[in-house]
């Protein structure tokens, strides 16, 4: 008998492309509102209700709003909002980070699927923490770069509108008072006792991104060498599907190299990079901020509640 999922704001970004992603599977049967109800309190209650699985997909207020309307019901909750990320009573949707997170989701009836930010941070500094590589009192630093589709549905037609702003043709810089909404489960969930300096950027493509983690031996006093933090990425995410730990370049490739930040659009990889020397090392993850960072992850979460392989559906 095929699960019955409801995604509670289908029309947004992130529940257009979970929808996209689970239209077509025949293990699956989706639970549709017609659009003069998709936001009464009601129908939307009989929905949740109804289904077996539902997906949030909503600003944070409708988030909370969503979860009360389940009440006690039996539905089980993927949230995308910000809304439950560092509630310690949700999952976090992020299973490859440890043995640990990967049961809670399987188990779990409330599972909060990460920031895409926080998914490349977190992929880079947890395992550092674990490890003793990097102390739990470091000063992070962080700066990424996103496409647009991560503004949601305003930013897109703004730069989208063939009237739009000679600016939006470039990168911009935002979050400067260092206050982005994903700052609190970067920090909760890499396990730091400080907040991260974080400096994310918007450029002129839809969807993509790039994380990188600067680890200063000056500022962490610790020095480590490539090859040591190399292989402890490689022995963490060992077996991991998605979470893919590139080979070492020599240092004349690194001289050579350029990332860019749309290479795994429309997929649910995320690919760690390392480079630099013992002195000064640069963390990368490249992953899609609609796929690892979204909809990707909340597949990728509900797949591992239904006790099915976590890969169906994605790529």
């Amino acid at each position: 008998m095929a699960t019955k999922i409801f995604i509670d704001g289908q029309a947004g970004t992130t529940g257009l492309r979970i929808r996209q992603r689970l239209e077509n599977r025949p293990d699956l049967e989706l639970i549709t509102l017609p659009e003069e109800t998709r936001k009464d309190a009601a129908a939307r209650r009989a929905a949740i209700v109804e289904s077996e699985i539902t997906f949030l997909c909503l600003p944070d207020a409708a988030a909370r709003e969503a979860v009360a309307l389940a009440g006690d019901s039996d539905v089980r909750i993927i949230d995308a909002s910000t809304a439950h990320r560092t509630n310690p009573d949700w999952a976090y949707g992020f299973p490859e980070l440890s043995k640990a997170h990967r049961d809670a989701i399987v188990t779990s009836k409330r599972v909060a699927v990460p920031g895409c930010y926080a998914s490349g941070f977190v992929s880079l500094v947890y395992p550092m923490v674990q490890s003793g590589l990097l102390p739990k009192d470091a000063s992070v630093e962080c700066f990424a770069v996103s496409g647009y589709s991560g503004g949601g549905k305003a930013m897109i037609a703004e730069i989208e509108s063939p009237d739009r702003a000679p600016e939006l043709y470039s990168p911009r810089v935002y979050g400067l008072v260092n206050n982005h909404k994903h700052l609190p489960e970067m920090q909760q969930i890499a396990e730091l006792t400080k907040k991260p300096m974080f400096t994310p950027i918007v450029d002129d493509y839809y969807n993509g991104m790039l994380v990188c983690v600067p680890i200063l031996a000056d500022v962490t006093g610790k020095t480590v060498s490539l090859e040591q933090v190399h292989e402890m990425f490689a022995v963490h995410y060992a077996g991991a599907h998605f979470i893919h730990v590139m080979p070492l370049d020599t240092q004349e490739e690194m001289t050579r190299r350029k990332l860019s930040c749309n290479d795994l659009r429309d997929t649910n990889n995320l690919e760690i990079f390392v480079f630099g020397d013992a002195q000064q090392l640069l963390l990368c993850a490249r992953l899609d901020n609609l796929g690892k960072g979204a909809s990707g992850a909340a597949v990728q979460c509900m797949n591992l509640m239904l006790g099915i392989d976590e890969t169906t559906g994605l790529i």
